[in-house]
């Protein structure tokens, strides 16, 4: 679980990210789960764009971000913002944290 300070130093960082993720259509399935992992481990933090699905947005967001083992940064709109550290300390993308 990430404190708010935490989130609010990601959610600057994300301000400038383009969503990397679309949901469509066919909401979340494994494809999309795929994704989703494959750009965490690329990324770390990431944007989610809701192109269907949109009133159940934080609900789809948060059954996603369980089954990646991520966190929810936040939902604003139609974007999701998803953060998960990479294992490896050498691997990391982003600095500085304490989680």
């Amino acid at each position: 679980m990430i404190n708010s300070s935490t989130r609010s130093f990601l959610r600057k960082l994300a301000h400038d990210l383009k969503p990397v993720v679309m949901v469509g259509k066919n909401g979340i399935n494994s494809g999309v789960k795929e994704a989703v992992d494959q750009a965490l481990v690329s990324h770390e933090l990431i944007k989610i764009k809701y192109i269907d699905f949109k009133s159940s947005k934080k609900e789809l967001t948060r059954l996603l971000a369980e089954s990646v083992e991520a966190e929810v940064v936040s939902v604003i709109g139609n974007i999701a913002i998803l953060f998960r550290q990479n294992r490896d300390p050498e691997e990391r993308k982003i600095e500085g944290l304490v989680l």
